[in-house]
């Protein structure tokens, strides 16, 4: 039950005139002040033992908390939280958008909300750094956009991840894929394929590589570079996050994925883990790759295992004055493996395909699938619109060729493993 925002703001203000801002209070007396502003309104308002215990909660949230948004966090069910300026606020819950019910009581109050966010992580966000990513204690990625670039108020988008990491088998169990390709990508990842995880936004890219990280043995360091820190690998002793770093108006240079990946290499990596590449730290992603860092992982936006490659090409020329030619060269010697993912019409996520780069064809980049998800095709007579919508994807995930580059395999005793 959601108590009256009247009631609420009155109570606050009781509240803070109480408040002993000279020193740190605990949360303890926190709620006992609150305890006691309810019962001194109870006196005057009647309030039922269900109102008092949403007061209390939703009090407590916007002193000691992030007001409404902590609400919101604590439903788990929760995937995506969309506030477009005070008043108007989003979720995604089970794939589907709804409209909040609550919304918060100023412009000032989500202000204060977003620089409590941000300085948790050392980011910084103002009028005249307006825009910002950052994240919350549990990873999940928070991106910020305020005035002037924001018209109708500051702009909070949360994308949140589950607070425990999805393993390979969670995944099959779902549907993302088969024990054959899981098992498939499992051998892969153990003998230092490297891989790109490829997929559009909301695919499910971080997730599956969460998942793929799991494979990589125990005695191996493994070095993550983000922008910010949002993968969870678990179960690994010798583990080294990096997290990029703005620059700031008192002086402080920022540090950007280029220098991290640059700065790993002297830290005697086994694997290199890029969370995504945007840019030109493609270039350094590359080197990487082609100077003995088997084994690597990253992830790309792309529509297709064909365009990653292309938007790894146009990312490198961002980055350096290579001829084209040297960086698909580059490309075909570093990348071995594209994993495709989608996100289909009834809000499930899938691998659409697993691609091998096998190397140049000409001038061009020559790319085979190795695994395919095929979808059963609909009775289109017998299936309306929105019905068609709304029914689960079918389908199956289908050999297309054999593995063609196998000397990783060899190198690494696991060649029997994929006969």
């Amino acid at each position: 039950m959601k108590s009256d925002t009247s009631q609420k703001e009155i109570i606050l203000q009781r509240i803070h005139q109480k408040l002993d801002y000279s020193r740190e209070m605990k949360d303890e007396e926190i709620k006992g002040l609150i305890g006691e502003s309810l019962a001194e309104y109870a006196r005057e308002s009647f309030l039922s033992l269900e109102q008092k215990e949403s007061l209390g909660r939703e009090l407590f949230f916007a002193i000691r908390k992030l007001d409404i948004l902590q609400e919101i966090l604590e439903d788990q069910e929760i995937t995506e939280i969309m506030i477009n300026g005070a008043d108007s606020i989003f979720v995604e819950k089970r794939g589907t958008l709804y409209p909040w019910q609550d919304h918060f009581s100023s412009k000032e109050k989500l202000e204060d909300i977003i620089q409590q966010i941000t300085a948790k992580c050392n980011r910084v966000v103002n009028e005249s750094s307006p825009i910002v990513d950052a994240r919350l204690e549990d990873g999940s990625r928070v991106n910020v956009v305020l005035a002037p670039v924001a018209l109708n108020g500051p702009i909070l988008t949360i994308r949140r991840f589950p607070q425990k990491p999805f393993s390979m088998e969670e995944l099959i169990r779902i549907g993302s894929l088969n024990a054959e390709a899981a098992f498939f990508l499992k051998v892969l990842v153990q003998a230092g394929y490297n891989i790109l995880v490829s997929g559009g936004t909301g695919s499910g890219k971080t997730t599956f590589l969460n998942a793929l990280s799991q494979y990589i043995p125990r005695e191996e360091r493994i070095i993550t570079i983000e922008d910010s820190a949002e993968l969870q690998i678990i179960d690994t002793p010798n583990l080294v996050r990096l997290e990029t770093r703005n620059a700031t108006a008192e002086g402080c240079s920022g540090i950007t994925i280029r220098d991290l990946i640059r700065t790993s290499l002297r830290m005697r990596p086994d694997r290199i883990i890029v969370g995504e590449v945007r840019g030109g730290e493609a270039v350094d992603l590359l080197q990487c790759l082609n100077t003995g860092h088997d084994g690597s992982l990253s992830t790309g936006h792309a529509n297709s295992a064909k365009d990653m490659l292309s938007r790894l090409e146009t990312m490198v020329l961002m980055g350096s004055e290579l001829p084209l030619s040297a960086v698909r060269r580059q490309i075909a010697s570093g990348v071995d493996i594209i994993i495709q993912l989608g996100r289909f019409r009834d809000k499930t996520r899938k691998v659409v395909e697993i691609a091998e780069v096998i190397g140049m064809e000409g001038e061009e980049i020559k790319l085979e699938s190795l695994w395919k998800f095929e979808e059963e095709s609909d009775d289109k007579e017998s299936c309306e619109e929105d019905s068609c919508r709304k029914e689960r994807v079918k389908g199956s995930f289908v050999v297309q060729k054999e593995l063609y580059h196998r000397d990783k395999l060899q190198a690494a005793g696991l060649q029997n493993l994929l006969s």
